[in-house]
C-alpha cells in the first residue's frame, strides 16, 4: 500500500503504517482528509437526522446499533453483530475511523467516545472523533450533502482488546486493590444518592468509587472538548491518588466512556478500562454486589417523590 501523509496543524495520519491519528479532530482538520479512501466518517445520529444532511462521505450507523438491550443498554451487542456493522461500513483494520455525533452537549459527546470505545474494542487503532460534531462541522462554515455514498464491505475480523473493557466480576475482584482506581462519571447527585436511573435498581455508586463528572471536559456550555493541556491539569486536580488501573463507569457505560476517552486517549494514562453494563447490570445482580452512598429507605422514598415532583 502507498504511504499516504497528511499534516494540518500538528495533526498526522499515516495511512498503511503503524502510526495512528489524533483521537480528536477539528473541522478543518477532517474537511482536510474525508475524501482520502482510507478514512471513513461514521455518523451516529438517528437516520432522519443524517437524511437531512451529512458530512460528504460519511455513512450512516445510528447510536442506538452499537447498545445492549433496554434494560442494560450498556451491554455490548453480540461480538458478531458488531463485526457485520463494521464490516458493512466498509471499515477494515488499515481504515482510519472518524466518529461523528451531533455536537448538541456534553452528553452526546458520550454517544462518539462510546462507539470509539467498542470500536478500539475490536480490534481497530486509526480511531478519532470529531469535536464538537456535526454542529461545529456546519458553524466552520462546511458544506453537507445528501448522497448516501456506496462502500464494499470489508473482511474484518475482531481480535478484541481485552486490555479496555471491565467485567462485573473484574470490578468485584477490584474493588479493594488499592492500585485501582474506580471513577463514576456521572453527576453528583447521582454519585451521592440522591437520584437514580432507571436501569439502576438502587442509588448510590460502586464501592470506593470516587466522582469525575463527565462533562468537566469540555469548554462551558458546548461540546467541545478542551485541549489536552486542559484535560491533564483536570485529571491532576480532580484524580489526586495515584493509580496503577483506572476503571470508569456511570449508569449504563455512555458518560462513563466520555471518563474514560478522557483519560486514555486525550490525557494518555496507563490501564484505563471501561465497564461498559454499568450499574444497570451491578445494581441488578441476584446477589447484591457492594454499593456506597445507598441512602435508607425512607430518604428513597423522599428522593423518589422529590423526583416526581420536579417532573410535574
Amino acid at each position: 500500500m502507498k504511504l499516504l501523509t497528511s499534516l494540518v496543524a500538528g495533526f498526522t495520519i499515516v495511512m498503511g503504517s503503524s502510526a495512528l491519528a489524533a483521537p480528536l479532530l477539528t473541522p478543518a482538520q477532517l474537511d482536510t482528509v474525508r475524501t482520502d479512501a482510507n478514512v471513513r466518517i461514521i455518523d451516529i445520529r438517528p437516520t432522519q437526522e443524517y437524511a437531512a444532511g451529512h458530512i460528504p462521505g460519511a455513512v450512516s450507523a445510528p447510536y442506538a446499533q452499537w447498545r445492549g438491550p433496554a434494560e442494560s443498554p450498556g451491554q455490548l451487542p453480540p461480538v458478531k453483530e458488531l463485526a457485520a456493522l463494521v464490516q458493512n461500513l466498509g471499515v477494515g483494520h488499515d481504515t482510519h475511523a472518524v466518529v461523528v455525533s451531533s455536537g448538541a452537549n456534553a452528553t452526546d459527546f458520550g454517544s462518539s467516545a462510546r462507539v470509539y470505545w467498542t470500536l478500539k474494542y475490536l480490534g481497530l487503532g486509526n480511531l478519532s472523533v470529531l469535536n464538537g460534531g456535526v454542529n461545529a462541522w456546519l458553524e466552520a462554515g462546511l458544506s453537507q450533502d445528501k448522497t448516501v455514498p456506496a462502500v464494499e464491505k470489508t473482511s474484518f475480523t475482531p481480535t478484541l482488546n481485552e486490555q479496555i473493557i471491565a467485567t462485573e466480576d473484574y470490578v468485584a475482584t477490584h474493588l479493594d486493590q488499592p492500585t485501582t482506581r474506580l471513577v463514576d462519571a456521572r453527576p453528583s447527585n447521582f454519585f451521592k444518592g440522591e437520584t437514580k436511573a432507571p436501569t439502576a435498581k438502587i442509588p448510590g455508586t460502586i464501592k470506593n468509587a470516587v466522582n469525575l463528572e463527565h462533562d468537566k471536559w469540555f469548554k462551558p456550555g458546548t461540546a467541545i472538548f478542551v485541549s489536552e493541556a486542559e484535560a491533564k491539569k483536570i485529571a491532576a486536580e480532580s484524580l489526586t491518588k495515584p493509580a496503577d488501573e483506572t476503571i470508569s463507569f456511570c449508569n449504563t457505560g455512555h458518560w462513563a466512556a466520555t471518563d474514560w476517552f478522557a483519560l486514555s486517549e486525550v490525557v494518555g494514562q496507563p490501564n484505563v478500562k471501561l465497564y461498559p453494563a454499568s450499574l444497570a447490570e451491578w445494581t441488578q445482580a441476584s446477589t447484591p454486589l457492594p454499593m456506597d452512598n445507598v441512602p435508607g429507605r425512607g430518604s428513597q422514598l423522599m428522593n423518589k417523590f422529590k423526583s416526581l415532583i420536579g417532573n410535574s
